[in-house]
């Protein structure tokens, strides 16, 4: 006897009110399991809501345009005979069949799920996926670091990826003996997304694939599909959507609500600052492309100086043969340097740039370092004058709370932060990378040093994860020991300070009797003038010279 259940939106993380984008079958289509019903489009990634079970729609629920949350019904599905059965134990499927079934599937006897399918010998074959990588989709594969048939342990590194702030490995959730490779350099990955299938060795503890399977949102839109017909337009607002022809052979943009792009699209025009509602999409049902943007950057700068649409109207620099001149050499910018750049470019012309220089008498800070080298060595920790600067910043951002905010991107409010992470700016052979130290005014200076010690050494080694490169309030760009007496480092928006710090030096200093020799520390502070004034900063300035040059100050 053919029963009906209601499809609904299964878990789709801490999102509401997500628009669709598509409506993938209608009335009458048979589906199979895991079958996409709909695609959803949220500001950080693309998904489909897949078939639950086998069946026949029955009614479609939502339309083009409609906006959904977890738990609203889609569409009402009729299952007959051994359709009614769970699809071959998919896990996600089983988890994601609704609640209001009118009449519960009976359990799988005999069947694993997918991803773990138990062989004669007592071993089983699963998929490895793409763990939980932060905030990152279409994340590159630059290195597979197995081959068929490697036996790998727990914990090894399988491939390795590459996103625009952090090289990170993948590794091995149990131990086993590769059977496929899903992935090859250059292929794009997000979380979720198969990596491999691995035989896992007897007794081996395999990592569960639920993220994977809850979070559909963030996996590969590479998944080969048959062509369907597109879905009948059940609104007006389906007629809004480009085609990929329509996209190519209109000259007007579409209207601001009509362009689809995926998350790591939509990141590229951020950071190199195009408005995506004049950039034609040349992808499946007009979806916009990192060509696309490029091509409309292109076009953009090749118009004449003052033209329209010509950005700030400033004329681009001329190419220059420089061969004509003598010998040359050309090599690619390095990548970080190549990400970091429009992020630079764009905060040096959105916030106007102050910078307050100063100095400060460090000459018993320095001693008191000194005094402390024996003991750092005994617990493997190198004291360094940072780890002080550092600490002193923290204490002056709790007395200064203007300069511990953000301007909301509207520029009407400060957003006060109740927390004092701050970002060290590193220089590594790859570029300069900026990691956070978290909580800072709760830990001690012995903490501290530890932690700048570990995590420089990750930073060198491109071993950065995504997560420790966010949430600063600061940052701290120190030319320690290579030199200079002033510089204006650019603030690192959305923050709204950086501290410049160089090599400090000894002076003949004025104590109102006599010059005595005093080492002095030059400090730069760089500020966004649209939140701090000059005279809170020099205020601010005053009270970080005074910690770092009384560290009894620390204390009060």
């Amino acid at each position: 006897m053919a029963s009906t259940t209601k499809v609904v939106v299964p878990d789709i993380g801490d999102f509401d009110d997500v628009p669709i984008i598509e409506v993938l079958v209608h009335k009458g289509d048979r589906v199979s399991a895991e079958d996409p019903l709909i695609t959803l489009e949220s500001d950080k990634a693309t998904m489909d809501v897949p078939a639950p079970q086998a069946g026949v729609v029955k009614e479609i629920k939502v339309s083009v345009g409609d906006k959904v949350s977890e738990g609203t019904d889609i569409l009402i599905l009729e299952i007959d005979g051994e359709a009614a059965r769970p699809p071959g134990g998919n896990g996600a499927s089983q988890q994601d069949t609704p609640a209001e079934m009118a009449e519960p599937p009976p359990q799988p006897e005999e069947k694993a799920p997918a991803v773990r399918q138990a062989t004669a010998g007592g071993t089983r074959i699963e998929e490895v996926r793409v763990p939980d990588i932060g905030d990152f989709s279409d994340v590159p594969v630059i290195e597979v670091l197995v081959k068929v048939g490697d036996s790998v342990k727990q914990e090894d590194a399988l491939v390795t990826l590459e996103s625009d702030k952090a090289t990170m490995d993948v590794p091995s959730p149990f131990a086993g003996t590769v059977k496929e490779l899903k992935v090859s350099v250059g292929d794009k990955v997000s979380e979720g997304a198969v990596i491999l299938t691995m035989e896992a060795s007897a007794g081996a503890t395999g990592a569960e694939s639920k993220p994977a399977e809850k979070k559909q949102e963030k996996a590969p839109e590479a998944k080969a599909e048959a062509p369907r017909e597109p879905a009948p337009a059940p609104s007006a607002d389906v007629a809004t959507r480009p085609s990929p022809t329509a996209a190519i052979s209109t000259d007007s943009p579409p209207p601001k609500s009509a362009f689809h792009a995926t998350p790591a699209v939509r990141r590229f025009a951020r950071e190199l600052g195009v408005d995506l509602s004049g950039v034609r999409g040349t992808g499946r049902k007009g979806r916009i492309l990192n060509d696309d943007i490029k091509r409309f950057i292109k076009e953009t700068l090749a118009r004449p100086a003052g033209a329209p649409g010509a950005g700030m109207g400033i004329a681009p620099i001329p190419a220059v043969d420089f061969s004509k001149f003598g010998e040359i050499e050309t090599r690619p910018l390095p990548r970080i340097k190549k990400i970091s750049g429009p992020f630079l470019h764009r905060a040096w012309l959105n916030v106007p740039h102050v910078t307050h220089h100063d100095e400060t008498d460090v000459t018993e800070l320095e001693e008191f370092r000194k005094s402390l080298k024996a003991e750092g060595e005994k617990k493997g920790v190198r004291i360094t004058a940072l780890a002080f600067i550092t600490k002193a910043v923290a204490t002056t951002l709790a007395e200064f709370p203007s300069v511990n905010a953000s301007l909301t991107p509207d520029g009407e409010s400060l957003v006060y932060k109740k927390y004092f992470h701050i970002g060290i700016a590193m220089d590594t052979p790859n570029g300069l990378v900026v990691p956070v130290l978290r909580d800072v005014d709760k830990k001690g200076i012995f903490d501290l040093a530890k932690e700048m010690g570990e995590i420089s050494g990750r930073a060198r080694e491109g071993k950065l994860k995504p997560n420790e490169m966010q949430g600063g309030c600061i940052s701290i760009s120190s030319l320690g020991g290579i030199g200079g007496t002033a510089f204006t480092p650019i603030v690192n928006a959305p923050e709204v300070a950086i501290l410049g710090v160089t090599r400090a030096r000894m002076m003949p200093v004025w104590n109102g009797k006599e010059f005595v020799p005093r080492l002095m520390l030059p400090l730069d502070l760089s500020y966004d003038h649209r939140v701090i004034d000059g005279a809170e900063a020099a205020r601010f300035m005053a009270y970080l010279c005074g910690l770092l040059g009384d560290l009894r100050r620390l204390l009060l």
